[in-house]
């Protein structure tokens, strides 16, 4: 047996060509599929297996944007698994790492430690009335941090202990890719649902901008694609690119205006303790309210207006359209380098035509840490929901001093009268 000490040394002299194949991935395709297109040719096959699996996903995504939020962050979570079980296993397969002690274990632990920290510090921030009427969830709230700081360091504790004399360096090289994948997905997928409680538009928007900018510059560069965009990616074209920016601009234009429509898509998701169901009603914000605009002169003579009506999210939607479509590819040509390192062609085969979960998704996480950033960079400012449920939260004799400290500011400024009594 080859000394596994040897085989690392060697490893890291080995340049990108001389990385292990990870074994390739199993054709998917259903069988009913595959007799139906048996007579294309291989470039026309993909395209009808593309189109048609692109279709069910988008039919059924949309029947759980209609089952609602909770529905939502479950997809979320799910795709966050799935997404981390596809990158662990990877490197799992190109590190030879069947013969490391715990490994598998540790890294499912770790996960689990993360998404309990986070899914916490989500319950403390939304859920805080349903949490004060249970007292044995206000002791996990209360001490939330430190529960979740003793998890992870047992992990740490357990990940030191399983070191073993000859599996040095594989060992550590594991733990570093595990918690590098931790951040590319739990992070990123705890900042969509972070958006998604800002307003279900927050959460749509920009996951459909990405999806509309894949569709069309696969479209345009199928069809007109003539001039190579980057080397990692050789089938990206120039006229893909380019045709993707302007279709997803126009859709996201379009799209934020009939969602702009709805309470459902527009107000803060948040959590009703007394029907155990989360609501999104409200008054909806400035954001959402049709507002009029004066057409710049030059476009006066184009457009024949000079005035125009629309909601000030459409402005944002320039934004965000602009992003998915210039930036978050480099998402996916981030994806295809990591792939190419190692001569891999997709994260795995769940989805035939398409690759891994990962595949459809290495873009959406770049977006969701954009869009969280603008959010609290030019969007959101005071709360006062979430910070009356952190009042109603408090003990009788704090809330009383908030009360008098709020009263007597509020006479100060003359808002109320000094006589006013409560």
């Amino acid at each position: 047996e080859v000394d596994l000490e040897e085989r690392l040394r060697e490893l890291d002299l080995r340049s990108d060509s001389d990385i292990p194949d990870v074994p390739p991935p199993t054709d998917s395709t259903p069988e009913i599929l595959k007799r139906a297109l048996s007579g294309l040719s291989a470039r026309w096959k993909n395209w009808w297996i593309r189109g048609i699996l692109t279709l069910a996903m988008i039919s059924g995504f949309f029947l759980i944007i209609y089952l609602g939020s909770f529905m939502l962050m479950l997809l979320v979570l799910s795709i966050q698994v799935k997404c981390y079980h596809e990158i662990i296993t990877i490197g799992y397969r190109v590190y030879h790492s069947y013969d490391l002690p715990w490994f598998r274990s540790l890294s499912w632990y770790f996960l689990l430690c993360v998404n309990y920290f986070f899914y916490g510090e989500t319950v403390a921030d939304y859920f805080a009335t349903f949490v004060q009427r249970r007292e044995q969830l206000q002791f996990l709230i209360r001490y939330h941090r430190f529960i979740s700081f003793a998890l992870y360091l047992t992990g740490f504790c357990m990940f030191v202990l399983s070191l073993v004399k000859k599996h040095y360096r594989l060992q550590f090289y594991m733990f570093a890719w595990t918690h590098v994948t931790l951040l590319i997905t739990v992070t990123q997928s705890h900042l969509v649902i972070q958006n998604l409680f800002e307003g279900m538009i927050w959460f749509l928007v920009p996951i459909s901008s990405v999806i509309c900018n894949d569709i069309t510059a696969y479209i345009f560069g199928f069809f007109f694609g003539r001039t190579p965009l980057i080397k990692l990616s050789p089938k990206k074209t120039w006229e893909g690119f380019i045709g993707g920016f302007f279709s997803t601009v126009v859709f996201g234009f379009i799209f934020s205006y009939f969602l702009a429509q709805h309470q459902y898509f527009v107000c803060p998701v948040e959590y009703n303790s007394e029907t155990n169901r989360f609501v999104t009603e409200c008054e909806p914000s400035e954001l959402f309210q049709m507002k009029k605009y004066s057409v710049p002169p030059l476009l006066q003579a184009v457009l024949g207006w000079e005035t125009v009506n629309m909601y000030p999210f459409q402005m944002h939607s320039f934004a965000l359209s602009t992003f998915a479509s210039l930036i978050g590819p480099f998402g996916g040509f981030f994806a295809s380098g990591f792939k190419r390192a190692f001569k891999i062609k997709d994260f795995a085969d769940t989805i035939p035509g398409h690759g891994g979960i990962m595949d459809r998704f290495d873009c959406q996480y770049l977006m969701a840490t954009f869009v969280h950033v603008y959010i609290t960079s030019f969007i959101r400012g005071p709360n006062p929901s979430k910070l009356l449920k952190q009042l109603l939260i408090l003990q009788p004799e704090q809330q009383l001093s908030v009360y008098k400290t709020l009263k007597s500011h509020l006479v100060e400024k003359g808002i109320l009268q000094p006589s006013l009594r409560g």
